[in-house]
């Protein structure tokens, strides 16, 4: 699968974003390190899926309590409520994102380091459990 220029850049917008998130909440919820990061995770996925799709993804009526609870978030920690903003964005993020947990899960059971650990007995039932994966009948 080869991605277009504006797919690298948004995978990069992405990533810095996620982490700009995580040293946001890592030093005592910085209302500007999580600002930016919802910035550039935001713009990031718009380049890596596209305008149109990314528009079309939150305006899903199945994903509306989602929508509603991220760009909430999103609006308190621009507010200066990063700490509520933050519990609210992360159940938005659950709501609209939690469908790929499984696909998630798969990916990382099958990276050599991280897949010998998730396979551990009850490491494994916590993962399936959390993921939601649903386990074969035969």
């Amino acid at each position: 699968m080869w991605l277009t220029d504006a797919q690298k850049i948004g995978v990069a917008l992405t990533s810095f974003g996620g982490l700009f998130m995580l040293l946001g909440v890592m030093l005592f919820f910085d209302g500007a390190l999580l600002a930016l990061g919802n910035i550039l995770f935001l713009s990031g996925l718009t380049l890596i899926i596209g305008p149109h799709k990314t528009f079309y993804f939150f305006a899903r009526r199945q994903k509306l309590r989602g929508t509603v609870c991220f760009i909430g978030g999103i609006l308190l920690v621009f507010f200066k409520w990063p700490f509520v903003g933050v519990i609210v964005e992360t159940i938005g993020f659950l709501n609209l994102f939690g469908d790929f947990f499984p696909v998630i899960l798969t990916f990382l059971r099958q990276v050599p380091g991280i897949g010998h650990l998730l396979t551990l007995p009850y490491i494994r039932d916590v993962a399936d459990r959390v993921a939601g994966s649903r386990t074969s009948v035969v």
